[in-house]
């Protein structure tokens, strides 16, 4: 069996994909498999789904929805649930099952080992891997600032957004160390687009397009992030950003040339 929470939640057995469809019951599930192994109290489960505005049957209601989750991932032939109860609440066990979240961050720590050892090629494979993995938002619920999330889905949600940024911005600068730029362009436009915040895309999107013969785009480049963040947040661009406008200012060669190349690896 394979949970998938890097989209709207789905569970896949074989060829078929379930999915529940009863929010409650969804957002249990989802909490016992974002602390899989770990046992979830009764509390915390009630937060997740009401909040602070518990209703007068809120645990027989909990035991209700445990007990529609119980009949809803029963396997056949099995007669054991992956539920257990535990004070002072209850565990999912994960066994032999395969987590999509559990997955992600772990393709991703393996593509930064090899982005430190310069093992570009390596590094890609593991972040457009661990990229595929996406579906949609976590859980489907729209990721960080849903109301709907209580403290663990909001906290992980946030987690795995973040970790996701940070995978495409590898994954970008592994593109720019192999000479790939052209192909890095659309892909930097389109995370700007999405996170007109983040200096670090405006940067490589800069370098992308003047290894590309754009120089006048790049420029533009640093007009968009410098008005933005001045609209934005009263700041200029910090200093790699301004280094970088620098140096294609005056056509600075070396930057046409990925690292890669110029260490002879």
């Amino acid at each position: 069996m394979r949970y998938e929470l890097l989209g709207p939640l789905r569970v896949v057995e074989g060829s078929h994909c379930l999915s529940t469809s009863t929010r409650k019951v969804e957002m249990v599930l989802s909490v016992l498999l974002i602390r899989a192994d770990q046992v979830v109290s009764l509390d915390q489960l009630m937060t997740e789904i009401w909040g602070e505005d518990l209703p007068r049957r809120a645990t027989a209601a909990l035991h209700v929805y445990i007990s529609q989750l119980r009949k809803f991932l029963k396997v056949p032939r099995s007669v054991h649930s992956p539920i257990e109860t535990r004070a002072p609440g209850y565990v999912l066990h994960k066994g032999d099952d395969d987590i999509d979240s559990q997955e992600f961050p772990r393709l991703v720590d393996e593509g930064r080992a090899f982005l430190r050892e310069q093992q570009y090629h390596e590094a890609v494979l593991r972040f457009e891997r661990a990229l595929a993995l996406w579906r949609g938002p976590v859980l489907g619920y729209g990721g960080k600032g849903t109301a709907a999330n209580g403290p663990i889905i909001e906290g992980f949600s946030t987690w795995l957004a973040e970790t996701r940024l940070e995978c495409q911005e590898m994954l970008a600068e592994c593109r720019l160390q192999l000479g790939r730029h052209r192909e890095a362009v659309g892909m930097l436009y389109a995370l700007i687009a999405e996170n007109p915040m983040r200096e670090a895309f405006y940067r490589q999107l800069m370098l992308a397009l003047y290894r590309s013969e754009r120089q006048a785009d790049a420029l533009k480049v640093y007009q968009s992030v410098r008005r933005t963040l001045k609209d934005e947040l009263g700041l200029e661009p910090g200093r790699p950003l301004q280094d970088l406008q620098r140096a294609i200012l005056a056509g600075d060669k070396d930057l046409m040339v990925p690292p890669l190349v110029l260490s002879g690896r």
